[in-house]
C-alpha cells in the first residue's frame, strides 16, 4: 500500500512537471468583455392556491442505545 502512494507521488510530480516545464503558452492577442446593453424588463405575475399547513409539536420518548468505548491504555490496566 505504501509503494502504491509513492508511486502515484512521484507520477502527480511527474505529470506537473510536464505540465510546467513542456509547455509554452505566449498570449498573441488582447481580450476584451463584449458589449452589452441591457433594457426594461417584466417579471411574470402569478396567482396560485396553495393549501394549508398546520404545525405544532409533540412529546415522545426514544430509547437510545448506550456505547462504551475502552481505549487499547484501558484494555492494558485492566489485564494488569
Amino acid at each position: 500500500m505504501k509503494i502504491g502512494a509513492i508511486l502515484a507521488g512521484v507520477v502527480l510530480v511527474a505529470a506537473v512537471a510536464f505540465g510546467v516545464y513542456m509547455v509554452d503558452i505566449d498570449q498573441t492577442e488582447d481580450g476584451a468583455l463584449p458589449t452589452v446593453s441591457i433594457e426594461g424588463g417584466n417579471l411574470p405575475e402569478y396567482d396560485a392556491e396553495v393549501g394549508d399547513v398546520d404545525v405544532g409539536e409533540r412529546d415522545i420518548t426514544v430509547t437510545v442505545p448506550t456505547v462504551d468505548v475502552e481505549s487499547p491504555e484501558e484494555d492494558a490496566v485492566a489485564s494488569n
